[in-house]
């Protein structure tokens, strides 16, 4: 998957994209279900949420970039819904099952994004920022679940992510 982007202020970025996908599926490896909803007596986010929270912002920026679709979970999370209490989130294999989905099709799209498109605004309530900085966010935002994602592995005793 070797293809180059079109701008070449993409390239960082679709690098980091391509690392994010294979560490998405090594630091879901071996998480139960049930330990995916486990949040050890604390509010903080579990590995399900992060998980279907992920797959519903790649959706949302291919969406963006002129792609059509949704995650099965999508009412789970549309309009940056957070975790909800007393909520069963789907098995992590569903959430798999859409990001191995969306995951080429926005790679696709940030590969072939034009410079004209990654300067043009993106409006959301309170806030207008160029298509550039709402994709370097997504990109960020991307290392920081799988960071959490990570942690808990560890925190509910599972081995640590293999980056390999």
């Amino acid at each position: 998957m070797e293809t180059k982007p079109i701008s070449t202020r993409m390239y960082s970025l679709v690098v980091l994209y391509d690392m994010h996908t294979t560490f998405f599926k090594n630091v879901l490896d071996g998480i139960s279900d049930k330990d995916a909803h486990n949040r050890l007596n604390t509010k903080a986010n579990h590995v399900a949420w992060l998980t279907g929270s992920l797959v519903e912002q790649r959706y949302e920026i291919a969406n963006s970039l002129g792609a059509d679709g949704k995650q099965a979970a999508h009412e789970l999370f549309e309009n940056n819904k957070g975790i909800q209490d007393n909520v069963t989130y789907p098995a992590l294999t569903e959430f798999k099952k859409d990001w191995e989905t969306i995951t080429p099709v926005l790679r696709n799209a940030l590969v072939n994004v034009k410079d004209e498109k990654l300067d043009s605004p993106f409006e959301m309530p309170g806030m207008t920022m160029s298509y550039f900085d709402l994709i370097s966010f997504i990109i960020y935002r991307e290392a920081n679940c799988i960071g959490q994602i990570a942690l808990w592995r560890r925190l509910l005793g599972y081995e640590p992510m293999k980056y390999m």
